[in-house]
């Protein structure tokens, strides 16, 4: 099992053991910020297991029908992600928004209600520096996503606890405020996920990646100009094309090692990218 593999289930028992124990206490409490978190803590489980069968997918190499890879699963994993997010934060502003406007606002507030939501962020904080780092040596955009997101649940579990805090001394509207607090920060994270999925889905070039490799081919000597620059990208993977013009006494072999040059030069600015390479004579 590679280290993406490893991240990703590692997040799957972290999410099970909070989402359990956010629901047993929130159920025993009566905290809506709670058992907000709770529902929070279960989308975040489902996208955990669709994060690890999507790492499991892209990984696999192109084939007969899937030319570029499997890439892109990460990327729709992370779009389904998103809309499990937004259906969260709407239930949870319905619940909250109903018991300020009837009233009913009791909350039993325990020891336990402080250890789940402590736990939580730590547990949180853990999970979301292991995907980050991995993220990072394996190019994975899912896994980095959920890093993201990981890393703002230790914000929303803040709100929870400071509603917690000030329903301990009679000011228990905070609690459903707190929820409401996490509705947003949810939908926010939401919307930053879908906005990047569907950027990678529609293949929109990822902001600053054409100027560095423009730079990069014009700081090679032997191209005389280049043009039909073309870049997308797919999960973890990069793919350019490019057409170049080189001196036209150059030989066939000459040509060749000049084109190795190129992409290895590309190679060095783009991880993980596959670059194909159409020489021209520069009439």
């Amino acid at each position: 099992m590679n280290n993406k593999k490893k991240a990703a289930l590692f997040s799957i028992f972290a999410g099970f053991f909070l989402t359990s124990l956010k629901f047993a206490i929130g159920i025993m409490t009566s905290s809506l910020g709670i058992l907000s978190e709770a529902l929070h803590s279960l989308l975040d489980l489902v996208a955990a297991a669709i994060t690890y069968i999507s790492v499991s997918i892209s990984d696999k190499p192109a084939d007969k029908n899937h030319n570029y890879g499997h890439g892109k699963v990460e990327n729709l994993s992370a779009f389904m992600e998103s809309i499990l997010l937004v259906v969260a934060s709407f239930w949870i502003v319905y619940e909250a928004v109903s018991r300020l406007v009837s009233g009913h606002q009791n909350v039993e507030i325990t020891i336990w209600s402080y250890v789940v939501v402590i736990v939580s962020m730590v547990v949180d904080f853990s999970r979301s520096r292991n995907l980050s780092k991995v993220a990072k040596t394996s190019n994975s955009q899912a896994l980095e996503a959920d890093a993201i997101h990981f890393s703002t649940d230790i914000l929303s579990s803040g709100c929870v606890l400071l509603g917690l805090v000030l329903a301990n001394f009679g000011f228990f509207v905070a609690d459903a405020i707190a929820a409401i607090c996490v509705s947003f920060i949810i939908l926010y994270i939401a919307y930053g996920m879908c906005k990047k999925a569907i950027d990678v889905l529609l293949d929109k070039v990822p902001e600053g990646l054409t100027e560095l490799v423009e730079a990069q081919l014009k700081s090679n000597p032997n191209i005389q100009r280049f043009h039909n620059l073309r870049i997308r990208t797919a999960g973890a993977n990069t793919f350019i094309e490019v057409n170049v013009h080189f001196l036209p006494e150059l030989n066939l072999h000459d040509t060749h090692i000049l084109c190795d040059e190129i992409e290895n030069g590309i190679r060095q600015v783009v991880p993980k990218c596959e670059i194909t390479v159409h020489e021209e004579p520069n009439e």
